[in-house]
């Protein structure tokens, strides 16, 4: 049903009332008769009141919808913005366009964060169950006997020590985020050598290479490399937990390579394997903390969950970012680039 508001104007009768006494009065001063005067001041009076619901009542009615619209949160039914040319009414309803597209984006922005704050919660919780459960089973295990079976104790002692170790690594996966993100975490920016760091990572994960069957490389150009600019210990995180990811998703006799070459004013880096791949459906979403691609061998091979996380928000403080190209069955590369000292 269509409110009377949209058939009647008081503005446009509060406009055309003082119209037709002033016609009314003015014909008679002239002499016309009293209906002439009448006749003369009524159809003057139509005229202004309809000109001033043209003009005004049908474009603040438009308002009106739009101010419902927008305290309604119902933002489809805006329409299309309209031009801002013309006078200050066309003017405040483009106003209220831009406004009701802005609230909008705003509250897809607030649910998008309440959803990942969900999310966020939930996966914490489920990382965090995990290992408290086994805790709890392999003590209580130990204190109902089994302490003193030489043949179990020595093994569920293990398995504490790992799943307390693991959660060690969550809280500390955790904190490290939080201050990456805050800025609150220092960042020791100096030049270093990006050959030398490459050489030390690669010695790091030798044994754990060598464990999963897969070969370590370093392809770095015959001419020496400038020296680039960041936090070395940074830098050697987010090449550490590439190449872990590298070997941890590989196969046995495959390989993984640390590739480094000069571009202007700056060194690409380059991790590159022949392992699983990645699917593309999940590239986008890769360095999301906790997101798992393959989440049985992911929690098989342990780990937090927030590797690449943390690689993401390391780079970013280096005004950085992480470039991944993947093929599933051929592999995957991760680049960054950093600025030359």
């Amino acid at each position: 049903m269509v409110a009377p508001a949209r058939y009647f104007s008081w503005i446009a009768c509060k406009l055309a009332v003082p119209v037709v006494g002033v016609v009314g009065l003015g014909g008679l001063v002239l002499g016309l008769s009293v209906g002439a005067s009448l006749a003369s001041a009524f159809i003057v009076g139509l005229v202004a009141y309809a000109a001033v619901w043209g003009l005004l009542h049908r474009r603040l009615q438009t308002i009106h919808d739009l101010l419902h619209h927008l305290r309604a949160h119902r933002f489809e039914e805006l329409g299309t913005s309209p031009s801002p040319r013309g006078d200050e009414i066309d003017g405040l309803v483009w106003e209220l366009h831009r406004t009701g597209q802005m609230l909008n984006r705003e509250i897809d922005d607030m649910r998008r964060m309440e959803s990942y704050r969900r999310e966020f919660i939930g996966n914490v919780s489920h990382e965090l169950k995990t290992p408290i459960f086994s805790i709890q089973g392999f003590a209580e295990t130990l204190s109902d006997g089994a302490l003193e079976d030489p043949s179990v104790n020595h093994a569920f002692l293990q398995k504490i020590v790992r799943n307390a170790n693991r959660l060690d690594r969550l809280a500390r996966d955790l904190s490290e985020i939080a201050g990456l993100e805050t800025g609150t975490m220092d960042m020791q920016v100096t030049a270093f050598d990006i050959d030398a760091l490459a050489e030390e990572v690669i010695e790091t994960l030798q044994p754990k290479a060598e464990e999963q069957d897969v070969q370590l490389r370093l392809d770095m150009p015959a001419d020496p490399l400038p020296a680039v600019e960041g936090d070395r210990e940074r830098i050697r995180q987010v090449l550490v937990n590439l190449i872990d990811n590298a070997i941890k998703y590989n196969e046995p006799g495959g390989y993984v390579a640390i590739l480094a070459t000069p571009v202007d004013g700056a060194v690409r880096v380059a991790v590159r394997d022949d392992g699983i791949g990645i699917p593309e459906r999940h590239l986008n979403r890769l360095t999301e903390r906790f997101y798992r691609v393959d989440k049985s061998r992911a929690r098989h091979q342990g780990g937090s969950g927030l590797g690449l996380s943390i690689v993401k928000h390391i780079l970013s403080a280096h005004d950085a970012q992480l470039d991944v190209e993947s093929t599933v069955g051929k592999g995957s590369t991760f680049t960054f680039v950093l600025p030359v000292a």
